[in-house]
């Protein structure tokens, strides 16, 4: 899972001075992990021999699950993470913590809300009533 398959970066340019600049959205403001992906970016981009590199962080939107990719939603699938269901604007955070989300391992929608919190804020942890699995909801935000 990549900050593109995210969706949070809103664009790359050359400013002025010739330095490349790319603007992140973290996928919300007091994200712990916002000065390591700073890093990696400017790593990446520096690796490829394209310098100067400045990240930005532009809070001009708040971050949305509506910017990831299907790809994206697909890795997540993968991994045992339901993706999002729906968009930001039909899925408010009471909406989405019902049953029915797609158990990502078996795909079956009967399923049942154990907690609005998951392994992190932004998930909620389900479990499917078929294969018995437990299973985080990247909820829509």
């Amino acid at each position: 899972m990549t900050v593109l398959d995210l969706g949070m970066i809103r664009g790359v340019d050359i400013n002025a001075d010739n330095e490349i600049v790319v603007r992140l959205t973290p996928t919300y403001s007091g994200c712990p992990a916002t000065d390591m992906l700073k890093d990696e970016i400017t790593n990446t981009f520096t690796e490829r021999g394209l310098t100067p590199v400045k990240v930005v962080i532009d809070l001009s939107e708040a971050w949305t699950t509506d910017w990831m990719s299907e790809a994206g939603k697909q890795k997540l699938q993968e991994y045992g993470i339901a993706p999002p269901q729906g968009d930001s604007h039909s899925c408010g955070t009471h909406v989405a913590l019902i049953d029915g989300v797609t158990c990502p391992h078996c795909r079956s929608q009967k399923t049942q809300l154990i907690s609005e919190f998951g392994s992190t804020a932004c998930k909620a942890l389900y479990k499917c009533l078929d294969c018995l699995e437990p299973f985080d909801y990247f909820k829509c935000i």
